[in-house]
């Protein structure tokens, strides 16, 4: 009985285990760069921010709206004059005879009361009210250019952490091949060593590039898991997942397409969207700072019952007493310390500022575009030379290989031409990813990153 008990238990605890197991397993997901983009679109952390942002100021709107409609309100209160003040009535009013200077102490207020009051209040007129509304939907509309920036920006942080993965991988790929490369050569040489046909320096060589290459392997590997934790942030993605990207890096093989993308003039930014709604906002300030000097016009109605009792219990069996009150009110203003006055200076300020901005964004703008087009144009040319280069490295490897296993050449050419493969490959994958950043800041300098 006592073993049955062990074995029931130990079932128990192992069951738990494995579907702790399955509990914490990591999800696997893989990624088209278009289908980043999408996943980012709806999960990244500052696009759900301009989102909500965006809705905020639809509040906003409803938010002025509401000023222009009547204000309701019901007061309901009770109290009990715990000391009820003493007031002096001369003693004539009940007593004719009474000396002139005698006075009665009379107590007015009964000792609890009651009282409920409605108010209705709305707005005739009021100048601010109409500027307000249409800032509020400036506004509303400003959020909207300032989500579709967030938009841009989080579409080039995808796209640049996504190249920047696969570059990784495509290098620490290259990187395998090249130590597979080096292990078979070191091999061949320890054989050929054994036979009596080569040096220890030879081996020994060889060995040193083969070690260089499984670190240099290692530190490919924690590059490409670095940036693959960096594209999982840009887009929003659980750092548990396992993420796998489906693309490959041909972006740069269409020369059509390149060549189209050089000669585009490039659409309106955003950012000049962003200056001119700003400068709205700013011109609607000051409308509403100079409607201030106008008066305000409001109706107002007021309806109350009231009762009172000398005791509490009276309170509910007394009779309530009616009243309304029907009024306008209007406010004109009249001097308030020069207070408008320095606002309006102030709009005026800021809007010649926002006018020199939107022809600093226009400058800036012509500027990016022009630059990008450089770098592109640049990035892709430095692109082509290392892509010749690398191919004329492995040629010289494979040709010091071949000589050094016919016995026509050193051990120290292979080594060496291993070293400039190397060397060369690197330089193609760091030309590789400028040209494909160039490719991205290009499309943003002319607005249609998309």
């Amino acid at each position: 009985m006592k073993n049955k008990y062990s074995i029931s238990t130990m079932l128990v605890l192992a069951m738990a285990i494995i579907f702790s197991f399955d509990s914490h397993a990591q999800e696997s997901v893989s990624f088209t760069l278009e289908e980043s983009i999408k996943y980012a679109l709806e999960n990244n952390v500052e696009m759900k921010n301009a989102i909500l942002d965006n809705a905020a100021a639809k509040a906003t709107i409803g938010e002025r709206r509401s000023e222009g409609l009547p204000q309701i309100n019901l007061n309901v209160g009770a109290n009990y004059n715990m000391i009820i003040p003493i007031t002096p009535l001369p003693a004539r009013f009940l007593n004719p005879e009474a000396p002139e200077d005698e006075f009665i102490a009379v107590r007015f207020s009964p000792a609890y009361t009651a009282n409920l009051t409605a108010t209705v209040s709305q707005m005739i007129f009021n100048g601010s009210y109409f500027v307000g509304l249409r800032a509020a939907r400036t506004l509303r509309e400003l959020t909207e250019f300032d989500r579709v920036k967030t938009e841009i920006d989080v579409i080039e942080n995808v796209k640049k952490a996504y190249y920047s993965v696969l570059v990784n991988e495509e290098r620490e790929t290259l990187i395998g091949a090249n130590l597979a490369r080096i292990d078979t050569l070191l091999r061949e040489t320890n054989i050929l060593f054994e036979e009596g046909f080569a040096e220890k320096i030879d081996v020994s060589r060889i060995r040193v590039q083969f070690n260089n290459l499984k670190t240099e392997l290692e530190r490919a590997r924690t590059a490409t898991a670095v940036s693959t934790q960096l594209l999982k942030l840009q887009m929003g993605l659980p750092v548990n997942y396992d993420l796998f990207l489906e693309d490959e890096i041909t972006v740069l093989e269409d020369n059509l397409e390149l060549d189209i993308l050089l000669q585009e003039q490039g659409q309106r930014r955003v950012e000049l969207d962003q200056v001119e709604q700003t400068l709205r906002l700013a011109t609607l300030d000051l409308k509403n700072n100079q409607s201030q000097y106008l008066p305000r016009l409001d109706a107002n109605y007021t309806y109350q019952r009231n009762t009172f009792s000398g005791t509490l219990g009276g309170i509910a069996s007394n009779n309530w007493f009616p009243g309304s009150i029907l009024g306008v009110t209007l406010q004109i203003p009249i001097f308030d310390g020069l207070l408008k006055s320095y606002r309006i200076q102030q709009n005026r300020i800021q809007m010649k500022q926002l006018e020199n901005q939107r022809e600093f964004t226009q400058d800036n703008i012509d500027i990016e575009k022009f630059q990008a087009r450089a770098n592109l144009q640049n990035s892709l040319n430095t692109l082509e030379v290392q892509k010749e280069n690398r191919e004329l490295a492995m040629e010289v490897f494979n040709i010091a290989k071949i000589k050094f296993q016919e016995g026509v050449g050193s051990n120290l050419e292979v080594v060496d031409a291993d070293a400039a493969l190397k060397e060369a490959e690197n330089n193609y994958f760091g030309a590789l990813f400028d040209a494909l950043i160039a490719k991205v800041d290009l499309e943003k300098a002319l607005g249609i990153l998309k």
